[in-house]
């Protein structure tokens, strides 16, 4: 299942694409992203100048959540993503996107994983909240509806979440953080961003291809916690 991690020699070209995207996006995230992923950035000592060593990586985020880093070749289906993720793993796509594809990648990629994902899982609260969602995903039978229902909350909270901080919304949702042309549509003034409700999430369709409709804002940064206690409910009901 996986790969071997990704060499400290990387392909020229992929340290490149690294230090243009790395540069665009802590430029365009600055007073936009959410204090769990700064305060995660500068604890992992991510650089501009070199792809990051995903063993070295894994080893800080177990110190710190408990959770691992297992590298693969490709983006997983839902039902194997989820079981990584109750095993407090997370899964980091080896490949990095091609130049053309700076602005919107449709699948996870390096960057996507480590600079998007990696320093948000130094969060207790968001690492212990990836933790439910795989238990509760492994917990329902295959073809349950509760099965979407969970996909579409990891969706819009772990790829596509925006917080309220100190009155703005703040970026956390890997998918906004690695993408420039995302954060782009989410800020633009008639994009839709709605405040975050357990229920309607659950209920909204996924768009994996384009940007999104719409992105959710989480009123603050412990209501992601909070909404672990509605979930069994809603679940079952769904």
């Amino acid at each position: 299942m996986f790969t071997t991690p990704y060499p400290a020699n990387a392909p020229g070209q992929d340290q490149l694409v690294w230090k243009i995207l790395f540069d665009r996006q802590t430029a365009l995230l600055h007073k936009r992203a959410a204090p769990a992923f700064c305060q995660g950035l500068a604890r992992l000592g991510l650089r501009r100048e070199a792809i990051p060593d995903i063993g070295e990586l894994s080893a800080t985020v177990r110190e710190h959540t408990g959770w691992q880093l297992a590298p693969v070749g490709r983006p997983f289906e839902p039902a194997a993503f989820f079981e990584l993720l109750a095993e407090r793993k997370f899964p980091i796509v080896t490949r990095i996107r091609l130049m053309r594809a700076f602005d919107f990648s449709p699948e996870p990629d390096l960057f996507h994983d480590l600079f998007g994902h990696v320093p948000m899982l130094l969060d207790e609260g968001l690492a212990n909240f990836l933790h439910t969602l795989g238990l509760a995903y492994r917990a329902q039978p295959v073809g349950s509806p509760a099965r979407a229902r969970l996909w579409a909350l990891y969706f819009f909270t772990a790829e596509f979440g925006l917080v309220q901080h100190e009155g703005q919304p703040r970026l956390y949702g890997a998918g906004l953080l690695s993408s420039a042309g995302e954060i782009h549509h989410c800020i633009n003034e008639h994009t839709p961003r709605p405040t975050f409700n357990l229920a309607t999430v659950l209920q909204t369709p996924v768009t994996g291809t384009r940007y999104q409709d719409q992105y959710f804002v989480l009123p603050a940064w412990e209501q992601l916690t909070d909404c672990v206690a509605e979930l069994a409910g809603l679940l079952a009901a769904a």
